[in-house]
């Protein structure tokens, strides 16, 4: 993937490793990455989902 452009939902579910249901599931609880609507799509940048990522690590 190419990290200098947006991704698709599907792309950005693949890198998290993840089903494509569950990203839509986190996005509609407001739970997961932040996300752009670009007309009727979502886009994700790799610094906003590498952010996301981050905040969910649970401390020791």
């Amino acid at each position: 993937m190419d990290e200098s452009k947006m991704w698709t939902h599907e792309q950005t579910a693949r890198y998290l490793g993840i089903e494509e249901q569950t990203l839509y599931f986190l996005n509609h609880q407001r739970k997961g990455p932040k996300y752009y609507k670009v007309g009727r799509y979502n886009r994700y940048r790799k610094a906003d989902v590498d952010h996301w990522l981050e905040t969910q690590c649970l401390p020791r």
